[in-house]
């Protein structure tokens, strides 16, 4: 697993899967909300497989 998620895609995914996650948890969105997962975690960890599978880094090199 190769770091592939940089920067301002990294803040904005984990700021969204906060966001998705704790309006679920608030009752303002179903069950669904829970795929707020997903971002945070590629955020997180740096790495999203569907950057992978596609080619595409948002990481500067360094």
């Amino acid at each position: 697993m190769k770091a592939n998620v940089g920067g301002i895609d990294r803040v904005l995914r984990v700021l969204l899967g906060i966001a998705l996650i704790a309006a679920t948890l608030a009752g303002a969105l179903p069950v669904w909300g829970w795929i707020g997962i997903v971002p945070l975690a590629t955020g997180l960890f740096s790495f999203c497989p569907l950057y992978s599978i596609l080619g595409i880094c948002t990481k500067k090199a360094g």
